[in-house]
């Protein structure tokens, strides 16, 4: 009994946080049809989020697109069926590969930084002090950053496929020995629009989630450097989880429409 029980307890904690985060998700949208908006740190977290993980994105999708076109090459040539390579690497790349690992490398770099610095800012009293200072939180610290990190993250995803591609391609064509206009006549002829609009609305759902777990575990982490550093592990785990589940659910949503 007390092994069920055990069970029990973690099943209704689980259920409790699943609906403070859901509270926390309402009152950070509500806040958008609620002036004031405070476009300075808006601006701010969008260079944050956006244009400083271009690297790390940049590269991770490079290498992978290649990587990837080193994979399929093999696993076709079992087939006879290696002139798949293009369209499946950036069929991969768009839906799927792009989109997840674009989100997980935005998670390391940005979920760990905004629970980082708003739970030092819960430590320090900062929070508090805009309180007294009559400014919403809520307003100030997390809207602005999650909007930031829901715009930014799809065009990261977009920048992401276009490099993967490129990497894929320079494999396909440097080592793989494909010719350069044949395998961009693949890749064109088998990629649709919708391709890369569903990659990029994975994205925006991705970056939402970043941004939301940053500052749901910041506001709640618990006092001293140890609970800030629990904090941060914490959002960058829930983030990572919850874009391979909602990866998932969009990937099913989009294969029935």
């Amino acid at each position: 009994m007390s092994f069920l029980a055990a069970i029990g307890r973690y099943v209704l904690g689980t259920l409790a946080a699943i609906g403070r985060i859901g509270l926390f998700a309402a009152r950070t949208i509500s806040h958008l049809a609620r002036p004031p908006f405070y476009w300075r740190e808006f601006g701010h977290a969008l260079v944050q989020i956006g244009w400083l993980s271009l690297p790390v994105v940049g590269m991770t999708a490079v290498f992978t697109g290649g990587a990837l076109a080193l994979q399929i090459y093999a696993g076709g040539a079992r087939f006879n069926a290696e002139t798949v390579v293009p369209s499946i690497v950036a069929i991969g790349l768009t839906r799927e590969l792009g989109p997840v690992l674009g989100g997980l490398m935005v998670a390391a770099r940005v979920a760990s930084s905004i629970a980082a610095e708003i739970g030092t800012m819960k430590v320090t009293e900062q929070i508090d002090a805009l309180t007294t200072l009559s400014t919403n939180p809520m307003k100030y610290l997390t809207l602005p950053r999650v909007l930031a990190a829901t715009l930014a993250v799809p065009l990261l995803v977009a920048v992401g496929d276009s490099l993967g591609i490129m990497g894929g391609f320079l494999v396909g064509v440097g080592r793989l020995d494909f010719g350069a206009a044949t395998y961009l006549h693949n890749t064109i002829d088998f990629l649709e629009q919708w391709d890369v609009i569903s990659g990029m609305i994975k994205g925006a759902a991705f970056g939402f989630i970043v941004a939301l777990m940053g500052c749901y575990y910041g506001m709640n982490s618990s006092r001293g450097a140890q609970g800030v550093g629990s904090a941060t592990k914490a959002a960058v785990v829930a983030a990572s989880v919850l874009i391979l589940a909602s990866n998932y659910l969009l990937t099913e949503l989009f294969f029935s429409a």
